[in-house]
Formats: C-alpha cells, structure tokens, sequence
C-alpha cells in the first residue's frame, strides 16, 4: 500500500524555486457522468466551482493511480500557497514520423544515450507521455519513474561528449524526434483576446457574488446604489482588462522577433544577430552583449568550453563560472572570432521556455502571488462577514417561515439579508485606487508592471540600493596610478595635472588587459575598461595590419601608441587571448604579444585583494595594506595590476593554455585609482527616507572599504555612528569556523581595531552593538561562512547590518530573502547589472535600467536616480490608505445594513410591550458590533 501511494505521487524540478508536487489519476467515466449530470442540474454552478478549485474536478472526476498510468495530473505547489494546477496526460507517438525507427528496446532513438527522450519512448509501442506545465514540456521516464524536463542538453554530459557527440551536428533523423518531443523552437506569447480576458475578470468569485447581489437589490427597487456600483464595476473591469491587453501586447512585442530567426548549424558571420537558443561555444569565441539579461550594454566575451577527456558533467570544470561557455538566447552577437581551425561552432543547449529568455518570460507570464497580509486580513475578515451573512440568512428565513410568509417573500428576504453584509462594490473601489495610483507613477516615469505590487510599497520599511551607477555616477573618472618599482611604491602620476602617462609595464597592461572592442570603428565595452584604456592615450585598430610582425596569421586587436603617448619602445601589442572578468573570480587576464617578439607576455588585473595572492610575494610592497586602505577609506576605487612573460614556442599551445597556468607567479606592476561620485539626488534622498524611519542598506560587488566610505559620505552611516566589520572564514582542516568583528574607530584620520571574538556558543553581540549607533558590514565571503555555518548569528547581524560588499549576484538575492524573513517589506534598487535576481525576490524591484532586463523588475524609472524611491512609496502609502478607508467603509456600511435590517426583522416577531425593548437590545448590539468591526479594521491596520 506505502508502495503504491508514492507511486501515486512525485516532484517536478525539485529543489529548484518552482518546485510542484504531482499526482496521478485516472478518468472513471461513470464519475465523469454523474458530475456532467450535477453540472446541468445546477446551471453551471457546479462547473463554476471546478473552474475556481481545480483540485475538486479532479477528485470528482478521477481516482488515484500510479503516475505512469495517468491521464491526469493534480499538481501543487510547496509554497506557502498550495495552489492547484490540472493537466491531461499527452501521448505522443513517434511512428507518425516520416522515417521508420526500431523498436529494438536495445536500440537508443537517438544517440546521445543520456537523452532522456531514449528514457522515455516506451518500447515496442513507440509510445511517450508527457505533460505542459507553464509553458515547459515534461516526459514520463520510465526508468526513473519520474517526469524530466525535455528541450535541453542533459548536464551529465561531460565536455567530451559535448565536443564529440554533438560538435558534429545531428541527423535529420534525430532532428525531427527532437522536434516533436521537444516541440518548436519558439517562445510564443498569445495576445490575450479581449473577450477572453473580460471572462477571466467577470468570473472572479467576487464578480459572480456581485452579479447575483445587484441582480436581487435591482428586483426589490434598490435601484440608486446598484447602478452606481455596476458602473464603478464596469469601469473597473474595463480598466482593468486595458491594462492586461496592454502587458499581453508588450510582452508579444517583445518575444516576437525571436520566433521568426533561422538556426544554423555554423555561426560564420560578423554581423550582429540575436541569439534564438541557450547554446555551448565549442570552438572560437565571441563577443556578446547580454543587456537583456544584465541591464547594461556592455560587451562580455564568450570563449569555448575545454577540450577535457574526462566522465565529469561539464559544469563540474567551471562549477559556477560556467556562464563564460554560454551564449544566452536572446542576447546580441556583435562579433564571432575564428580559433583559426574553422568556423565558431556552438551546440545547442536549451531551447524555448527552458532558455534564459524564456525564464524571463515564463517569470512575467506567471509571477509569484503577492502574500500581503493586508489581502490576507481582509479575506479573513470578509470570510467573517459571510459567516455572519449566513447567520442572518438562517435568522430571516426562520421569521418568514414562522410567520407563514410566500416561499417567494421568504427566499427574497432571507437572500438580501446574506448579500447585505459582504459589500459587492469591495473589488472594484480598490481596483480603482491602484490604477489611479499607476497613473501618477507614470507621470512621474515610474512605469510598473504589476500594479498590486503599488499597495505593497505602502508597507515598505527596509530600501536596498546598488552602488554604482544607483548611488554614485556610472561613469569613472582616472585619478591617478600608483606604480611600484622594486618592491616599493612611487609617487603617484594624477591624472588632473594632464601630463601623459610615461611608458611602463603599468601602462602597457593599462593598454591591454581589458575587453574592449572594435566595432564600426568605435571602442566599445565596459566604462572602467575604457576609461582605463584612455588613460594609457594608446590606439586600437583592426586585425587588418600586417602580422607577420607578431609571428602569427591572425589576430583579434592590435593596439598601438596614439599620438599623445608617451614615448614607447614597443611598435604595436597584439591582444591574441583573453580570460574574461568574472564577478566571482573578481579578475580578468589577457596574453599578448609584443611585435617582433617570439614570446608572450600575460597582464592581469581585478580587486587588489585578489590579484596579490597571484603575485610573488616579494613583488608585492610591504605597505600594500595600508596603501590600499587609504585609497579605499577615501572613496576610490581601486584596480590592482600584474604582468608576468610566458615561454611558449608555439601559438597552437597558446589555445590549449589553462587559465590557472597563465594566472601563476606574476610580478606586481601597482595600482589604478580611479573615482567614483556620488549622484547629486543620492544625499536627500537618503536623508528623506532615514526621517521617514526606513531603513536603507547597500548591497555592492564592490570593495568593502570603498563602499563603508560611500555609505558615510551619503549618510547613509549617519555622523557619529560606529562600524563594525563581521569576518568570517571557513572551517580548515580541524580549525573550526570562526567569527570575529572589527570596531573601526575615527576613521576619517585613520584606521584603529578593536578586534574581538564573538561567542558563538552563547550567540552574544558586542557590547553596545545592539544600539541603532552601530553598523555591521561584511563581505559576500564572510555573508555565506555565517550563512552556512552561523545561520542562527545570522538576523543578529541583518538587524543592523547596513553594508553588505563584494556580494555575488546568488548572494544578493539570498540577502533579499533573509530580510524577508525577518518581517521587513524590502524594496530593490538597482541599474540592472548583477542584480535583476534580487530586483525579482524583493516585494518591490525598482530598475533605472531601460534595457529588457527591467521587464523582470516590478517598476522601472526611466530617470536614472534613486529619486523614483520616495515618489513610489509616498504613492504606495497612498494607495494604501485608500484601500483600507475603502475596505473599512464598505464593510462598515454593510454591517450596519446587516444590523438595521435585522432589527426590522426582529420587529416583525416581537410585538407588544417587548417591541421596544427589542429595539432598544437590537441598537445595543449594533453599537457592540460597530465598535466590533471598527476594532478588528483597527488591529488590521496595526499589523500593515
């Protein structure tokens, strides 16, 4: 019996945020006709109650049955919300197929054998079930007893078997097994018709209840107040449909040019194009713009995943670096480079709804509901009134019975006493408020996405900004270098004295270690790479020169010395690899050659932290701490470099060269200052939200120290206050982990610690640390260690935690979700870069980013400042107001109308010397429940 039950029942994507519990039943078509007979009993009642609680129509229907012998499915949602989900089982057969396969269970339909589509043929029949879930296709395997996924590459692929297998192609044959498994390659959005949108709304259960409220208030002459709400209704609806046609078409609009795009086996041209599938590079590399993913156009290169003979899943040789392999769907390919042994070649990696575009959209199409405790008081409340309504209801019909009343005037009655107390005008007034609400965000340019998302930014307490280009400028200005010569410090070259660099190995990385790229005669790329580049006042230029001079017959960039630059004793560099930046390796490192030279050279540069630890230690100045310490208290941000020549005879080994070889032994060549300024809005606008008494945190990639000082300059740390500084580190061989915190002390004149040791055991603070006057700050590596390993030291910390640095973008949106569960209603600022997980996973995401990346954020500014912050939720709090003065208004009216037509009632059953006793008893209890209700708005209002 325990055997059969979890036969019975199974998971979809387990582990994962959408995860869904599925059921197996089978259709008796006995069950299928007493239901069809109880629906035509009732007038449609009955299916009106299946369309609301799916779960009932399956249970009605259906009995349980093993999974694979289902032809329907109950899904359920491990949320807190437990929301129900019917699908029908599917059956495809693959002998519709124009060719014939074997049905040799031995014989694998196609031939990658890991494919769970050879798992899901059921064999000799052909035959293969599968269920659609939110637009992504699921397949029965029968091996493992599961649903899988279909329309992806299998991660336990190796890199072998993705070169080998796949590199090749696949046959036609097996191209279109794919095709009717998998289904087509599209990402379509349907644009909603608007007569089925106007049922959608028209059956909300509140809508039904209205309609049969009105149509009983119009036949007893109550005719002012119910023309009044069938008009506030119908323009409710009407509104309200607009708005949902008007996302339908945007989102169509959006997705529509990524349907009509042709995939080829080969990538060889130049010009730039969207990417129609999630793809692995496997030769060559790429240069992509991912600003619908990231929110800024900025150029990322691709370069092809590793030639490795191993059993190991390809993720396993990049663990959580592997994005640097793939091309995104829906991202731009502005420039393909060959590897100079053909063409660049990419495998398909996922295709659809399972694609990154496609999980963008699939997040827009089905959001996840809103738990807003003020909706949820007032569902409980109004579920109150109906039990009250159900009360009078009995109380009514029982007088009209005793009194011998008409059938007729005794159902009237005791019906409009039910309908009296739920007030049908509820839905509508509160749709109202928020559309107006979105129209003066509009003016304001703060466009929104998901209008119920405005009454929750009433209740925001807790804001959490991005630094740069939300906080402070997008934009870097050079202050200076500072380069080091045997092992000690110089004096530092500024930048504003306008005297060029001198020639050095510092600017010769300066020239060359970034990823910057010619386009249409143009440098396009990061901002930091290209303020940095000119810093160096060399030259870029096409790969059309002459390179015999470099040994090679091709290259990807040749910079040369512009005509401002320093003398150089170099003609020209050739920029012939690169191992591009990554926010969790915070590094990046190029290969170069020197014209007329036989060997290389390697430049890195990245967070200087992280760069001296691949740096000979005796290249490295004794005073590096404190040297970087001083740039960081003061607000710059600071970029180490590092140089060092490789010995290689041949370019072939040059493509084979492992990052971790190239990044080894490098020679410290100093550090870049550059400087970053605070937006003019930022200051105000902080201050407005601290007097407001909402919180305000920083959640940065950037260094710990330069972000604790933007945080003091823009008050975020108010003068006076002191900062604590959480480390953390990870258990080591049998040292435990440990905790230990930092009082940073006048920090204007300089760095002073007090260091402590935390006791962990008895989870105690520092003294005083429990005081407003203090804030933690930690970096993303100290924030996981005490996520992992302190979890319960954890809301400690986030109480007064204010500055959160070198956070990952995985990270930042665990932070989000950690201040969630404290009960803190987080709001999310950010320009899109890095962010858009946490922008998602906050009760309000706000982008100042335009790019497509902002239609997963709830609001978007299309003024690039935290300025929209305040208006949004001064405009949240007024919504807000507004919905609960119209909740309690309404429900108030309605008990009110409860109570005087009780007493009427009450009237006609007493008569005599009681009559006015009774009244006298009914006005009592109508002061009691007024003050009643009037008491249960009010805890309502308290818990908001």
């Amino acid at each position: 019996m325990e055997e059969k039950s979890k036969d019975h029942r199974g998971l979809l994507n387990q582990g994962e945020e959408n995860e869904l519990e599925v059921f197996g039943y089978r259709t008796q078509n006995l069950r299928r006709a007493l239901c069809l007979i109880a629906s035509v009993l009732t007038c449609g009642v009955l299916l009106l109650v299946f369309y609301w609680k799916p779960q009932w129509r399956v249970w009605a229907n259906c009995i349980p049955c093993p999974l694979q012998e289902a032809d329907t499915v109950l899904l359920k949602t491990t949320d807190e919300f437990q929301r129900y989900m019917r699908k029908k089982v599917i059956c495809l057969y693959l002998s519709t197929l124009k060719f014939p396969i074997s049905k040799n269970p031995e014989e694998p339909v196609v031939a990658d054998r890991h494919s769970v589509i050879n798992q899901a043929v059921l064999k000799p029949e052909l035959k293969l079930r599968c269920i659609q879930v939110q637009k992504i296709r699921y397949v029965w395997n029968y091996l493992e007893r599961r649903f899988q996924k279909v329309g992806l590459l299998e991660d336990s692929n190796s890199c072998h078997d993705i070169h080998h297998t796949f590199g090749l192609g696949l046959t036609s044959e097996e191209q279109e097994v794919r095709r009717l498994v998998c289904g087509p390659n599209a990402i379509e959005v349907e644009i909603q018709p608007i007569w089925k949108l106007l049922v959608k709304q028209v059956l909300n259960p509140f809508y039904v209840f209205q309609a049969f409220t009105l149509t009983l208030w119009l036949s007893q002459g109550y005719v002012e107040y119910s023309v009044a709400i069938i008009i506030l209704s119908v323009l409710s609806i009407v509104l309200s449909v607009y708005d949902l046609r008007q996302q339908s078409v945007k989102l169509h609009n959006l997705v529509e040019d990524h349907n009509k795009v042709q995939v080829t086996v080969t990538v060889k041209g130049t010009g730039k194009f969207s990417l129609p599938c999630d793809a692995i590079l496997i030769d060559g590399s790429c240069v992509v713009n991912e600003g619908m993913l990231t929110g800024e156009s900025i150029p990322v290169t691709k370069t092809p995943l590793p030639r490795v003979d191993s059993t190991m899943a390809w993720k396993s040789h990049s663990l959580e670096d592997y994005r640097k392999h793939v091309l995104f769907c829906g991202t731009d390919v502005i420039q393909v480079k060959p590897s100079g042994q053909g063409p660049v070649r990419a495998v398909v990696l996922q295709t659809g709804y399972n694609t990154a575009k496609g999980d963008l959209v699939r997040s827009i199409l089905y959001p996840r509901p809103l738990n807003f405790k003020l909706y949820n008081d007032a569902f409980k409340f109004i579920v109150f009134l109906a039990c009250l309504g159900v009360v009078g209801f009995f109380y009514a019909l029982g007088v009209y019975m005793y009194h011998g009343a008409s059938s007729r005037d005794t159902t009237t009655m005791a019906l409009l006493l039910f309908t009296v107390t739920v007030p049908p005008v509820l839905p509508a007034a509160l749709t109202t408020g928020i559309v107006y609400a979105q129209k003066r965000l509009k003016k304001k340019k703060i466009f929104c996405i998901s209008p119920q998302r405005i009454n929750m930014c009433g209740q925001i307490n807790l804001v959490c900004f991005d630094k740069t280009g939300t906080l402070t400028e997008d934009g870097l200005d050079l202050w200076g270098t500072v380069p080091t010569v045997d092992n000690c410090f110089q004096e530092v070259h500024s930048f504003a004295s306008g005297k060029t660099l001198p020639w050095s190995p510092l600017c010769a990385a300066m020239a060359s270690c970034h990823s910057l790229i010619l386009l249409d005669g143009t440098i396009q790329g990061d901002p930091l790479d290209l303020k940095m580049f000119e810093g160096s006042a060399w030259i870029m230029e096409d790969c059309n020169a002459d390179y015999g001079k470099f040994g090679m017959s091709d290259s990807n960039i040749v910079i040369k010395p512009g005509p401002k630059a320093s003398w150089s004793p170099v003609e020209a560099i050739a920029i012939l690899r690169q191992f591009p930046f990554s926010s969790s390796l915070q590094r990046m490192s190029v290969v170069t050659q020197v014209a007329g030279e036989d060997h290389f050279h390697v430049y890195m540069k990245g967070a200087p932290e992280m760069l001296a630890k691949f740096c000979k230690p005796e290249t490295v100045p004794k005073d590096f701490p404190q040297k970087l310490r001083n740039y960081t208290v003061q607000g710059f941000r600071v970029i180490a470099l590092a140089h060092k020549d490789l010995k290689m005879e041949k370019l072939s080994e040059l493509q084979n060269l492992a990052r971790e070889k190239a990044e080894s032994e490098l020679t410290f060549l100093g550090l870049l200052i550059m400087e970053n300024r605070l937006k003019k809005e930022t200051k105000p606008v902080l201050k407005e939200l601290s007097e407001a008494r909402i919180r305000t945190v920083m959640i940065t990639g950037d260094n710990l120290q330069t972000a604790i000082t933007v945080a003091k300059n823009s008050e975020m740390i108010p003068r006076g206050s002191q900062v604590i500084l959480v480390e953390a580190n990870e258990p080591e061989d049998f040292v435990p982990a440990s905790v230990t915190w930092q009082l940073v002390e006048n920090q204007e004149n300089g760095l002073r610690k007090n260091e402590t040791y935390l006791n962990i055991g008895n989870s105690s603070m520092p003294d005083g640390a429990r005081g407003s006057c203090y804030h933690f700050a930690m970096s993303g590596k100290s924030y996981q260690v005490i996520f992992q390993h302190f979890n319960s030291l954890l809301p400690k910390i986030l109480v007064n935690g204010t500055i959160f640095a070198r956070m990952s973008p995985g990270q930042k949106s665990s932070l989000i979700e950690e201040f969630q569960k404290l009960n803190y209603y987080v709001a999310m600022c950010g320009d899109g870069a890095n962010d858009c997980g946490a922008l998602k996973m906050a009760h309000a995401g706000i982008s100042l980013s335009e790019q497509e990346a902002s239609v997963a954020s709830h609001f978007t500014s299309k003024i690039a400042n935290i300025k929209c912050v305040p208006q949004l939720i001064k405009e949240g709090r007024a919504a807000l107001v507004s919905s609960f003065g119209v909740f309690k208004y309404l429900t108030m009216y309605g008990i009110i109308q409860f109570i005087g037509t009780s007493l009427l009632y009450w009237q006609l059953q007493l008569f005599g010397n009681y009559q006015y006793l009774m009244q006298d008893v009914a006005i009592t209890l109508m002061v009691c429940l007024t003050i009643s209700a009037f008491w249960t708005t009010k805890v309502i209002s308290q818990r908001m």
